[in-house]
């Protein structure tokens, strides 16, 4: 009788269960028995490895094989076990010896040939790993780069099986093809991405979508909704842009991304987690340390908006968008439900969805800009043309987007058609992304240091109460706001955002707390109303 033991990890959206894969020999009738709980894919696996091994010139031993995978409660999907079945067996056959594999975590799909195929979600699984204490990992080559993002990990890279045989048992290593060079067909990448998953659905990084990088000095006129781009970025704020149609709502909800400052070593690391795990890791770049940028089409339904599917629960656009941007634009034609359903993710900054095959808990902190016309046809309020929509038609149309959804909303912003003399560039060349993206810079490490001791770092994550009962602003300041409070046409939870974006505007400008001129500002990006202060002075 032979026995021996590895390890794999299990993913459950971005966190990772390490699971022991035991192999057992027993004189009998040669079969082959999985389990501990494995999806059809996994089950597959068998006959891969039985594949793989041949081919790779060990012998399969002709015996009771029982392979189980533990803890057996655990729902354990994909092809990512192949390798750790494989060498499992090969220690029960006494081809490897079983210490030499007992502290390794192995993670890679077998070809046939024996072939080790690169997997979605290595990053996550090797995190997870290191979170329970094993220091060393085997990967396929193409994916050791995004595992050796975590530190303190030791990673192997191998091509083939041969190779991971020969490494364990102390032999010489064979040469195996060297892969593809760049631009040339890899078949191997293929599992590294989601069908689907590609330029048309708009989940993907900003610098996927286009190598030009795109700049604010391009957008003509616009004040106001510049001003509250710039806001919306350096406090984190989120933002509604409405306006007719071409006047730049799209166009400004492309360049917000640009405004903010790169992801630190570990949001990059969360980021690029989730991206690994659905498939959409931009090609050749293991690590994603920019801003993402999602826009998904207003006809997403809930599942591919928050999360979901059939079997276990996958990413959505709100996890994909993670410490990034998510655009909804025509926001009031996306379904009730899904919007709906943005309220949590919105307030507790992650997402749980629960189905039948388990539970899933994902990170979504992002910044949300919805952008909506005024009515179904686009014209309500504008003199040229006229609005051919009925009252009724206009308030049905606007109450799409509800009011406790609005109500989590910082910032809305009327955009108005831009002018001949905006277009033209008489008033003068806009400022560019750059310096933009200094001030907001800037701003954020205001917030930052002030913060320092606390687990926030931008002033939409400060809650209410800490925000009035620890840092003041100057007295009398909030009097309008709270006037405004007394008459309804401010919530409790909205004279809190107000306060916020205050303390924004206030770091915008170099204030060491906001006057009762930075709670105007923020009254009048939140209400629209003018509050006797032009937006942007200071």
């Amino acid at each position: 009788m032979g026995f021996a033991r590895t390890c794999s990890v299990a993913l459950v959206g971005v966190e990772g269960v390490v699971v022991e894969v035991q192999a057992d020999l027993e004189p009998g009738v040669a079969a082959f028995t999985l389990v501990g709980l494995p999806d059809k894919s996994l089950v597959e696996s068998r006959d891969r490895v039985r594949a793989a091994m041949v081919n790779s010139g060990a012998e399969w031993p002709q015996k009771k094989l029982t392979v189980g995978l533990s803890p057996a409660s655990v729902p354990k999907a994909g092809s990512g076990f192949d390798l750790a079945v494989a060498c499992a067996v090969l220690g029960a056959a006494e081809r490897l010896d079983p210490r030499a594999m007992a502290e390794l975590v192995l993670i890679g799909e077998l070809g046939l040939d024996g072939r080790v195929r690169p997997v979605r979600g290595v990053l996550p699984a090797v995190l997870a790993a290191a979170d329970a204490g094993y220091r060393q990992v085997v990967v396929p080559e193409r994916t050791a780069a995004e595992a050796a993002l975590v530190p303190g990990v030791s990673v192997l890279g191998v091509r083939s099986l041969r190779q991971l045989i020969a490494v364990l048992a102390d032999e010489p290593v064979p040469e195996e093809e060297e892969p593809p060079r760049e631009g040339q067909p890899d078949p191997m990448l293929a599992g590294l991405s989601v069908p689907g998953a590609g330029l048309g659905t708009g989940v993907l990084c900003r610098e996927g979508a286009t190598a030009r990088p795109l700049d604010m000095a391009e957008v003509a006129g616009q004040g106001t909704a510049r001003r509250a781009l710039e806001v919306a970025a350096a406090g984190g704020h989120h933002l509604y842009l409405s306006g007719p149609p071409g006047a730049g709502k799209t166009m400004l909800a492309e360049r917000l991304p640009g405004l903010l400052p790169p992801l630190t070593q570990q949001e990059a690391l969360e980021v690029t987690a989730v991206h690994s795990v659905a498939g959409v890791l931009p090609p050749g770049k293991p690590l994603v340390d920019t801003p993402p940028y999602c826009a998904p089409h207003h006809s997403a339904t809930m599942a591919s908006l928050i999360g979901g599917g059939t079997g276990l629960p996958r990413p959505g656009a709100v996890s994909l968008a993670h410490k990034g941007v998510l655009f909804l634009d025509e926001a009031p034609e996306f379904g009730s439900r899904a919007l709906e359903a943005l309220r949590q993710p919105l307030e507790s900054g992650h997402v749980v969805v629960a189905r039948s095959a388990g539970m899933m808990r994902m990170p979504a902190r992002f910044l949300l800009l919805l952008a909506a016309n005024p009515c179904p046809c686009g014209r309500h309020s504008e003199l040229v043309e006229g609005c051919e929509c009925t009252p009724m038609a206009i308030r049905r149309y606007q109450a799409r987007l509800s009011g406790p959804l609005l109500d989590r909303v910082d910032l809305r912003v009327r955009v108005e058609a831009v002018s001949r003399a905006e277009l033209s560039g008489r008033d003068g060349p806009a400022e560019s992304t750059g310096t933009i993206a200094a001030r907001v810079r800037e701003a954020r490490e205001r917030a930052a240091a002030r913060y320092g001791a606390t687990p926030w770092r931008v002033n939409s994550e400060v809650p209410g109460h800490e925000l009035r009962t620890r840092w003041h602003p100057a007295p009398d300041a909030l009097r309008e706001a709270e006037r405004d409070l007394e008459y309804g046409l401010l919530t409790a939870r909205g004279l809190d955002r107000v306060l916020r974006v205050a303390w924004t505007v206030a770091d915008l400008s170099g204030r060491d707390r906001p006057e009762a001129g930075d709670v105007a500002q923020a009254l009048e990006l939140r209400t629209g109303v003018p509050r006797g202060q032009p937006v942007g002075s200071g």
